[in-house]
């Protein structure tokens, strides 16, 4: 049994807390909110957890938890191992490693995917960066949250990765979306979309976890517009510095951004489709 901390009770950091309180570990639940509450939970005191789990928002969220204002990074014991959840850029993935290990602690650079149902199973899928001796540290709460853990070497790999994994997954989103809209110019109905398409080789992950949200007309927030702007912002600020091109990944950033200007910020990422159809003159269900 392990002691630890999870910083973020969003819909993804409550189902990895309960993943990890259903292998037996003791766990404490730490969010801004105060009402967000981890039932079962344990008082913990920062200098004994065994590892402390960041499942926030941004880099920002990431470093202020950290090193901010009552950051923890000064508190934890040596030897223990943060596990840094949150889509970063890699420089700044290996920056706080550096600092971490300054302090005596691990750091894993471990972005996730899944979803929140996922997370409540504990089936992530992490893909993780980092010393051998930050996976040794990191493993009880691994194994308790991700059905798949690829180690992909050293810190910074992690995150490179999930950006690869956004760059397709936010591309895609968009991609359904207009999909979808141009459909229904045609006399398809998002309906008949979700029972043809899905069986065909147009198909993707995004596509058939999305689609069914627009096709019910229910745009409750399981991933947000705004997580997009994140993303595939922090995707082009990669490939600018990179010296490379991707007009596609610009393309869906640029539908994101209308979709937020139409004040769509609170639904979920598939109500970008609400910006084709305002252009194509069609109603949505």
């Amino acid at each position: 049994m392990a002691d630890l901390g999870v910083w973020g009770m969003g819909s993804m950091g409550l189902g990895m807390a309960g993943s990890l309180l259903r292998a037996g570990h003791r766990v404490v639940g730490h969010d801004v909110r105060p009402d967000a509450v981890l039932d079962g939970g344990s008082e913990i005191a920062v200098g004994d957890l065994d590892a402390a789990v960041l499942v926030v928002l941004n880099a920002a969220q990431t470093e202020e938890v950290l090193f901010g204002a009552g950051g923890i990074a000064g508190e934890m014991r040596k030897g223990a191992v943060v596990i840094a959840c949150a889509t970063v850029a890699p420089d700044f993935a290996r920056d706080m490693a550096g600092r971490c290990a300054a302090l005596g602690l691990h750091y894993l650079d471990a972005p996730i995917s899944g979803g929140a149902v996922k997370a409540a199973e504990g089936k992530l899928s992490i893909m993780a960066a980092g010393s051998p001796e930050a996976f040794a540290a990191a493993r009880p709460a691994l194994d308790a949250m991700a059905e798949t853990v690829f180690e992909l070497g050293a810190v910074g790999a992690g995150s490179a990765m999930k950006a690869v994994n956004q760059m397709l997954a936010g591309t895609h989103i968009a991609a359904m979306a207009e999909a979808m809209v141009f459909g229904m110019t045609q006399g398809v109905s998002p309906a008949q979309f979700m029972e043809v398409i899905p069986a065909c080789a147009g198909t993707s992950w995004m596509l058939e976890n999305r689609g069914p949200h627009i096709r019910d007309g229910d745009y409750t927030p399981r991933s947000a517009i705004p997580i997009w702007l994140k993303d595939l912002g922090i995707v082009g600020d990669i490939a600018k510095a990179a010296g490379i091109e991707m007009p596609l990944t610009e393309t869906a950033l640029a539908r994101f951004r209308a979709a937020a200007e139409m004040g769509l910020q609170a639904e979920d990422d598939a109500a970008v489709a609400k910006v084709y159809a305002a252009q194509a003159g069609v109603t949505l269900p």
